[in-house]
Parts: C-alpha cells; sequence; structure tokens
C-alpha cells in the first residue's frame, strides 16, 4: 500500500461528476469548494436536507461547477439507496465516491483531549453509533455505488482517514478503532477492485484541522496549530481528475501532497 506525500498544483476537474457524503462542513465543505472550484458536479449529502440544500446554493453561487445537497443517513440503507439514486438521477451518474461522512470523539466524551476516559467507561450505545457512521457508514455507500462504476469499467473511490497515531492514541476509543478499520476496509475495497478500473485511495488531511469534532475547551495555544479544512482541497482535486487513473490504494497526506511528476514550486 504505497503512501503519496504529495501538495500543490490544482487539477481540472470540470465535468467530473463527485458524490460527497458529509459534505455541509468541515473536511467535506473543504472538498466540496475544491471540486466546485475545479468545476466538478457534486452531490453532497448530510442528514439535514435544509442545511445541505443551502450549502448546495451557496457554493454553486461562487461556481464554476455546481452542486446539489440531498439528506442521506449513511447509517441507514435504505436512506443510502434514496441518495445514490438521487444523486445519480441529479448528476447523470457518478464518476468519484468521497466517504467523509463520519462523527468524532465529542460524541461520546466531549472533553476527550483535555480528560481523556479509558474505554471501558464508553456506553456501548456510543461505541455503536459511531462505529456505526464510521465504519458502516463508508461500506453501505461504497457498497450502493461501486457496482455502476466495475460496469462501467471506470471510477474512483476515496476514503477520508486519519494519522495512523490518532488509531492508537490513548481515550481515543472508539473513534482511533473506527478509522483503523475504514483504513483496512479500504485496502480490502482496492484489492477486490483491482483489475476493474475503479480505483480506491485514503485520504487524510496530516493533523489536527478546525472541524465541529474539536472540543470546545481545547486551549488556544493548541488551535493555533490546528489545520484549514482548505488543506484537502489540491489532494482531492487530484483524486478527483483523470490525472490519478489507474493508480490504486494509496495512502495521500493532504498537508504534503505534491502530485507525482510535479517538482514546480507550490
Amino acid at each position: 500500500m504505497p503512501e503519496q506525500a504529495m501538495g500543490a498544483r490544482e487539477t481540472d476537474v470540470s465535468g467530473v461528476r463527485v458524490l460527497l457524503t458529509g459534505g455541509t462542513s468541515g473536511l467535506g465543505l473543504g472538498m466540496v469548494r475544491a471540486v466546485v472550484a475545479g468545476g466538478a458536479s457534486v452531490v453532497l449529502t448530510g442528514r439535514d436536507a435544509n442545511r445541505a440544500r443551502r450549502v448546495a446554493e451557496r457554493e454553486t453561487a461562487a461556481g464554476p461547477g455546481a452542486a446539489t445537497g440531498i439528506a442521506m443517513d449513511v447509517r441507514d440503507e435504505a436512506s443510502v439507496a434514496d441518495g445514490v439514486a438521487a444523486a445519480r438521477a441529479s448528476m447523470g451518474g457518478i464518476d468519484v465516491l468521497v466517504n467523509n461522512a463520519g462523527i468524532g470523539m465529542r460524541t461520546v466524551n466531549p472533553r476527550f483531549l483535555t480528560e481523556p476516559r479509558p474505554f471501558y467507561e464508553v456506553t456501548p450505545a456510543g461505541f455503536t453509533d459511531l462505529m456505526a457512521t464510521n465504519v458502516t457508514g463508508y461500506f453501505l455507500v461504497a457498497r450502493a455505488v461501486v457496482p455502476d462504476m466495475v460496469a462501467a469499467g471506470r471510477g474512483t473511490v476515496v476514503n477520508v482517514s486519519i494519522n495512523e497515531e490518532t488509531m492508537r492514541r490513548r481515550g481515543f476509543m472508539p473513534y482511533g478503532p473506527s478509522r483503523a478499520a475504514t483504513d483496512a476496509m479500504s485496502h480490502v475495497m482496492a484489492a477486490d477492485l483491482a483489475g476493474t478500473g475503479v480505483d480506491v485511495h485514503l485520504l487524510l488531511p496530516g493533523g489536527a484541522t478546525v472541524t465541529g469534532m474539536i472540543p470546545d475547551d481545547l486551549p488556544e495555544e493548541a488551535r493555533g496549530g490546528l489545520l484549514e479544512p482548505t488543506v484537502m482541497g489540491h489532494a482531492i482535486r487530484w483524486l478527483c481528475s483523470s490525472a490519478s487513473a489507474g493508480r490504486t490504494d494509496l495512502r495521500v497526506v493532504a498537508r504534503d501532497f505534491v502530485p507525482p511528476g510535479d517538482t514546480s514550486p507550490a
């Protein structure tokens, strides 16, 4: 599983059709903005249909690409099926799936950075909900999207992940294990799809980012080191573009992204 430390030159994605889950805020919104700015058509999802529509309207106004917002609960098979069908109908097909919808540690411990708790204090309900969103959600959406890609002989799946150190960090049950699971699942997807023309990649920001997953009580000095969601922009545009076609099972670190073969300055 090669790891690409890559970053700078933006890639044209005009006309590329992208389904991006969890696109109303944080890393998801940062990626939506990047691909819409490159001319892509995007269907972004969120649990709140009205919020998803408002975000899509705003990003479409910025152009030159276009966005559509729909409701989808990635934990629910019927909701996923309806959402994927709506995305296909809206764009005429799906070229790229970005699995991004997820929840973080603050859902099980709002003070997880300053007051980490051992795994045995995590409630079964909190554990189950996070795993259903972060792991089962990736599986359900990919399962609904990929067969059409295989039939077409082309397509890309991008699974958003985190640094491996965070997967094993003290007090990070079940968020760390959930992302370790999605990493493993991504590699299995890539192996299963080898030779089909469908590529699968992992994309991670390369550090803690300014998102709703960061607890409110994080000290100001620590906030200064957070990455902005825009860090994902160059990498996601390359992964959505034809420039990345034929490569698969990459682990791309957005903070350090430089397209293969590009030696020009950022």
